[in-house]
């Protein structure tokens, strides 16, 4: 059973039950249920129209459901009967589902989770995780942006503000997280750039590009965490880069600033920098000024600090950590790395610990342990 393949029609089967009248959240189910159906009959009589026969498998479930729910519900079946089997046009739904799920019935937040979960793949942890809230407060999000949904015919699509939020979020999952969508958001992305004349999609994909670029220099061959600086920037893709950078000047001659283009700007002065030396924290602390005045993000003022360390040493990093909440993400971590600057390597061994135990990635927990595994060697053989 190829499951990449289920994953993948699975967005444009949603769009066309959702097209041809189905509530989204019954479309959902409906869909889900033709998926089970496809894992238990593929096998063995593997079809050959696997989208076709999705489409008819998961509109027969949405007519049945319907049918059964008439009653209570009250309202007349809106298709009479059940579109014939056969191929189905070859045409990619996603994006188009992007902007439906972005209801106007939905709060922004509400319609990104809601989106994220229904169609870019995710789970209620990695959505939480990206939301810094608990699973269960995720996990109602959801549930209520279903039930405000439910019965709403999906033919007033959200605003690109909305969408370009859900592909920023689906990136970094597929960047960090457990599951590779970072192709897939880059592909959206391009999209909706070629489709909407707007300095903010340009930002978007300029930044995914800059940090798809250093990729494949951010893990070892064992699997390990390589910090920025450390990186082999030999291993960057400049022709990545070199796009990145063009499409971003070319959106912030347009004076219409955004958060997307002003982190694109932070990352392109990283990838200009020849090494990690040279780069330029002046500048970045003064985008970083940018987005929080765009944002008033705590994570960005997180990122701050560790900018302010290296621009202007790491005692003003520190000051500037200490109004915030010690309970962000990553807080400790880079508590940690602005005490060793500072060179007070017992209390920097302690925190990187007490990071590791907090890490909720195992590459990330086994970079923190092995920090402060060196810090405790070093003080040891001091």
């Amino acid at each position: 059973m190829d499951e990449t393949l289920l994953r993948d029609l699975t967005p444009g089967v949603l769009g066309i039950l959702v097209r041809r009248g189905a509530d989204f959240a019954a479309a959902e189910d409906a869909v889900q249920e033709a998926l089970v159906d496809a894992v238990r009959v593929w096998p063995a009589d593997p079809p050959r129209d696997a989208k076709g026969w999705l489409v008819t498998v998961a509109w027969r479930r949405f007519l049945d459901a319907a049918r059964a729910d008439a009653g209570r519900r009250r309202r007349e079946e809106s298709v009479d009967e059940e579109p014939a089997p056969g191929p189905v046009p070859a045409v990619d739904d996603t994006l188009q589902l992007y902007f439906l799920c972005a209801h106007p019935s939905l709060t922004p937040s509400s319609a990104v989770a809601l989106t994220l979960r229904a169609v870019g793949g995710l789970t209620t942890r990695q959505i939480a995780r990206a939301y810094l809230v608990p699973e269960a407060t995720m996990a109602q999000r959801i549930s209520r942006a279903k039930r405000t949904v439910s019965g709403v015919r999906f033919d007033r699509p959200g605003d690109v503000a909305t969408v370009l939020r859900v592909l920023y979020l689906v990136f970094n999952e597929g960047y960090s997280g457990d599951v590779d969508l970072v192709a897939e958001a880059i592909r959206l992305t391009r999209r909706l750039a070629a489709a909407i004349d707007h300095p903010e999609v340009a930002g978007l994909l300029a930044l995914m590009l800059l940090h798809h670029a250093r990729r494949a220099a951010r893990t070892g061959a064992d699997g390990s965490l390589v910090p920025l600086a450390e990186q082999d920037r030999g291993r960057w893709d400049t022709a990545a880069i070199a796009e990145g950078v063009a499409i971003l000047q070319g959106a912030l001659a347009r004076d219409r600033l955004g958060e997307f283009q002003a982190q694109a700007a932070v990352a392109a002065l990283h990838a200009d920098a020849p090494t990690a030396e040279e780069t330029d924290w002046v500048q970045i602390v003064e985008w970083y000024d940018e987005l929080a005045r765009l944002t008033d993000s705590p994570v960005v003022r997180l990122n701050r600090a560790v900018a302010v360390g290296e621009a202007d040493g790491p005692r003003a990093g520190l000051a500037a950590l200490a109004a915030l909440d010690g309970s962000l993400p990553r807080y400790t971590a880079v508590a940690a790395y602005l005490h060793e600057r500072d060179g007070d390597l017992t209390t920097a061994a302690r925190m990187y610990a007490e990071a590791a135990r907090k890490a909720t990635d195992l590459a990330e927990r086994d970079h923190l342990t092995r920090q402060a595994a060196r810090l405790n060697n070093a003080r040891g053989g001091a």
